[in-house]
């Protein structure tokens, strides 16, 4: 019996403006609320997240664009099958350029270690 790997040769979308310094912290995403686009949920990198994952790991981390912001989604993640693993920024230089949806003014208030750059 043979397996099949799937190998994809796209570059990964990067949200740094320097990307030789900054800080990650590796959290679970939460699926619920993600809309399947092709048959795939997938959050895109530079999604804000939240949801008191800093001070309760077992936490997962959802969408919050606003007050209760906690860092920056770094890779897209796909959570087609169920909460997955990622890495969230937390310190670090950010292209508002790159991102999905640029942050609230009470996100960036929230975010006190991230900087945002055009």
């Amino acid at each position: 019996m043979s397996k099949f790997v799937e190998t994809s040769y796209t570059n990964k979308k990067g949200i740094l403006k320097f990307p030789d310094h900054y800080v990650n912290v590796a959290v679970t995403i939460d699926d619920a609320g993600v809309t399947a686009v092709n048959g795939k949920k997938i959050v895109t990198a530079g999604t804000i997240l939240g949801g008191g994952i800093l001070a309760d790991p077992t936490k997962k981390a959802k969408a919050v664009n606003g007050v209760g912001s906690e860092g920056v989604l770094f890779n897209d993640t796909d959570v087609t099958y169920g909460p997955a693993s990622a890495a969230m920024l937390i310190h670090g230089f950010v292209d508002l350029n790159k991102l999905p949806t640029a942050p609230t003014t009470d996100a960036i208030s929230a975010l006190k270690q991230i900087t945002f750059l055009k």
